[in-house]
């Protein structure tokens, strides 16, 4: 393998890296409002959520 190719296997490696943490923290994020007992955050998050056709009630 060429360096060039060495160098765009690890930038494929990064990019997949950070969308799976994005991913990730996509999924804490819609959970943990989705789950959340307290009024604020429900209502923070509750036009968002339905529009999701996630259940909150």
């Amino acid at each position: 393998m060429s360096n060039v190719a060495v160098a765009g296997l690890g930038s494929r490696a990064e990019v997949l890296k950070i969308a799976l943490v994005a991913f990730a923290m996509g999924v804490v994020l819609v959970f943990v409002t989705g789950f959340a007992h307290p009024e604020a955050v429900h209502n923070a998050a509750h036009d968002t959520r339905h529009a999701l056709s996630f259940p909150c009630h």
